[in-house]
């Protein structure tokens, strides 16, 4: 700059060097351009600049460091701070809250004394001898393409980009089927086998957290792969990922082709569409896109967790179109299929794991089988890391956390329910005046229970079993106690039971 130039209260001074900043306003967003002399190290700095661009490349992946990170420019160093521009609001916004820590860690790696990364708005150009070995500096290769989820031996096409991959352990082999779910398994298998037949597109699942349906979702992606249908794809993404690859597009004005990248794919799959309430544009684009395939005839599954009437927030037109095929849900588990999948679970680990322990955390853990399944991961963990069984006592001291979040309040009518469910009676059979030994001995347990595990008093609970006089309870009590002492299978019996209702 010459000694002749005017300079208005645009000097900031680095260990860079004087930074000359113009200013200006673009509507509530500031740029700065930003000229840097020649300063020592240039070389240096920009070939970790590079290496760090380069290792966010290849842990990223090529579409989101193009989407979110491309843009990036150093802007310089300033004892401690490193600043890195970016040319808007929204992307600095997202970029800080993404990756600011995974950046300022890279820095740190490739820099010690750096300790902050100040990521802000700005055009920053920097000088032209930092520019120049900026370009010079060789960025790292990004790693090859994941294995992708094209059907067959076709060409990479850029739809492959958008697909997230398939788990290979959410096979139909390893789903196990049961009451609850058995039709959505036998919908999911029939999509695998013949995808795009009119009365099974769209496939819509449903159901609550943890019951399968991303299983299922992964499951038809994987047949298919392995049936290999050639010249075909397969997409699948949640639809929190739809959205953001929508907003990518167009932000980098490249809406054209990611609809054209989303309608040359044969099946896609987009899992928890709910992520799609409120939100009107995405769902506009998702409802042209789901048009487009299945005039095309293509196939599309769709999971959410609840039907498509239900999903109130979503357009009507939507909602009725993805009525319109195959509509599955997938019910609460069952007691047998809970032990069912713990058994599949544990002989997949080559783990003996007693069947009383199975039916413990089957009556515990009834809502949610990734909680189920995690469960018994933990157990089988410990039992292999300190070499010890799994017992009823080690599995409450190793799930104690687990086990306390299902915690409530135990009642008589539960103990009752519990108990009948055990010996398989008729709850009514409790308050009955049946004394068959098969009704007795079941409900004097339900007595002895009450009394062990609740603050009622005898004559409280005699009155929730039939009216029966407080001597009654006492007997049950005694005559359980007996019995447990005698018989070690009882025994076993009524602490298991009890083990179920306090844990």
């Amino acid at each position: 700059m010459s000694s002749g130039s005017t300079q208005t209260n645009r000097e900031k001074v680095s260990p860079l060097g004087t930074v000359d900043t113009d200013l200006h306003r673009r509507g509530d967003e500031t740029s700065a351009e930003v000229k840097l002399p020649p300063i020592a190290g240039e070389p240096q700095l920009a070939a970790q600049w590079a290496r760090i661009r380069g290792r966010l490349q290849s842990d990223v992946g090529d579409v989101e460091y193009r989407s979110w990170l491309k843009q990036m420019t150093l802007a310089g160093i300033d004892g401690e701070e490193v600043t890195v521009h970016l040319p808007s609001r929204f992307l600095r916004d997202w970029v800080r809250s993404h990756y600011g820590e995974k950046i300022c860690t890279l820095w740190q790696e490739e820099n010690p004394a750096i300790r902050r990364v100040e990521i802000r708005v700005g055009a920053a150009r920097p000088q032209a001898g930092l520019a120049e070995s900026l370009a010079a500096a060789p960025m790292p290769m990004p790693p090859p393409p994941s294995a992708s989820t094209r059907l067959g031996a076709a060409p990479h096409r850029a739809s492959d980009e958008l697909s997230a991959p398939l788990d290979p352990r959410f096979t139909f082999d390893s789903f196990v089927v049961g009451k609850p779910n058995e039709f959505a398994y036998a919908c999911a298998r029939r999509v695998a086998e013949h995808p795009g037949s009119k009365e099974f597109n769209p496939l819509f699942l449903y159901g609550g957290v943890g019951l399968g349906k991303t299983h299922l979702m992964h499951a038809v992606g994987l047949e298919l792969t392995r049936r290999g249908a050639a010249h075909s794809t397969v997409a699948y993404m949640s639809a929190e990922k739809f959205m953001y690859r929508f907003i990518a597009a167009i932000r980098s004005q490249q809406t054209i082709e990611f609809k054209d990248h989303l309608r040359s794919v044969d099946v896609l799959m987009i899992d928890d569409l709910q992520f799609l309430i409120g939100k009107d544009n995405t769902q506009e684009e998702f409802f042209h896109t789901f048009n487009a395939l299945v005039d095309a005839g293509k196939q599309i599954v769709v999971s959410a967790d609840k039907s498509p009437s239900d999903l109130s927030g979503l357009e009507d037109r939507l909602r009725t179109r993805l009525g319109c095929g195959m509509v599955a849900d997938l019910h609460a588990t069952t007691f047998e299929l809970r032990i069912s999948i713990l058994e599949a679970k544990a002989a997949r680990a080559g783990q003996s794991v007693p069947s009383r322990v199975m039916e413990f955390l089957a009556h515990k853990i009834t809502t949610n089988v990734r909680e189920l399944e995690g469960s018994l991961n933990r157990l089988i963990a410990h039992a292999n890391l300190f070499n010890r069984p799994i017992t009823l006592e080690t599995t409450q001291e190793v799930l104690h956390d687990i086990l306390k979040a299902h915690d409530k309040r135990v009642t008589i009518d539960e103990i009752q329910r519990r108990v009948a469910e055990h010996y398989n009676m008729r709850i009514g059979d409790m308050v009955s005046a049946r004394r068959a030994r098969s009704v007795a001995r079941p409900r004097q347990v339900a007595m002895y229970l009450a009394k062990q595990l609740t603050s009622r008093s005898l004559p409280e609970i005699g009155k929730k079993f039939g009216n029966r006089d407080h001597t009654t309870v006492m007997h049950a009590c005694t005559r359980v106690s007996e019995l447990m002492t005698s018989d070690s299978a009882f025994a076993e019996d009524v602490d298991l039971l009890r083990k179920m209702l306090e844990s």
